[in-house]
């Protein structure tokens, strides 16, 4: 990830991020006149949080920041942002009328990181890095946001998502939501573990097949 390419791939990813978080705090703030209320209000959505995870990274890998430019940390943006786009395509698609910034954002962070992150991992990404050890690691964000939102929730009534909604569907209903989602998160983690040890063997065998042979 240290390639010139590598490094401005990055630098428009977290661009993107970055206008996208950007776009729906300037919406928000339009509607509530306060930044501070509308700084509480971005950071309950795991979109929001997640653009900023995706900004963090991206950005270090763009401006070689060692402790950030590692294949373990691309890879949970990447399940997360994964996670962004199939949540709002499955459960929220059409609930809101989205305008301006809303939209924009939505563009942005719905649409473009989730297939832009996915594309650098496979294009940029050093192979062969990753370790089932790892699904802890990529776990730990989405868990820790539930536990964050439901505390959260508990304290001014207010969850971000219908599915997460307490009040209004009962505990039952937020748990199989989210153990679902966990389910399909760890699911598709490792998934993303195998193929990267198995695009790691084939580049192997490729190189030791294109490598010189001495008489």
């Amino acid at each position: 990830m240290e390639s010139r390419s590598a490094r401005l791939a990055a630098a428009l990813i977290a661009l993107c991020a970055v206008i996208g978080v950007g776009f729906g705090f300037s919406a928000v703030f339009g509607r509530t006149g306060s930044v501070p209320l509308a700084a509480w209000i971005m950071v309950t959505y795991f979109t929001n949080l997640t653009g900023l995870l995706v900004f963090v990274v991206f950005g270090g890998i763009a401006l070689r920041v060692p402790a950030l430019a590692q294949p373990r940390l691309v890879a949970m943006a990447l399940l997360a942002t994964l996670l962004v786009g199939l949540v709002q395509r499955l459960l929220l698609y059409g609930l809101r009328t989205l305008r301006g910034g809303d939209l924009i954002g939505d563009i942005l962070l719905h649409q473009a990181l989730p297939v832009l992150v996915p594309l650098f991992w496979l294009v940029f990404v050093p192979k062969g890095r990753l370790a089932l050890r790892d699904l802890a690691l990529f776990a730990s964000y989405p868990l820790a946001y539930l536990a964050y939102t439901l505390v959260r929730g508990a304290y001014d009534a207010r969850y971000p998502y219908p599915f997460l909604d307490v009040g209004k569907i009962g505990w039952g209903p937020v748990a199989t939501y989210a153990g679902a989602i966990a389910a399909a998160f760890l699911g598709v983690g490792w998934v993303l573990v195998r193929l990267d040890h198995r695009i790691a063997r084939r580049r192997a065998v490729g190189g030791d097949a294109a490598s010189p042979r001495t008489p």
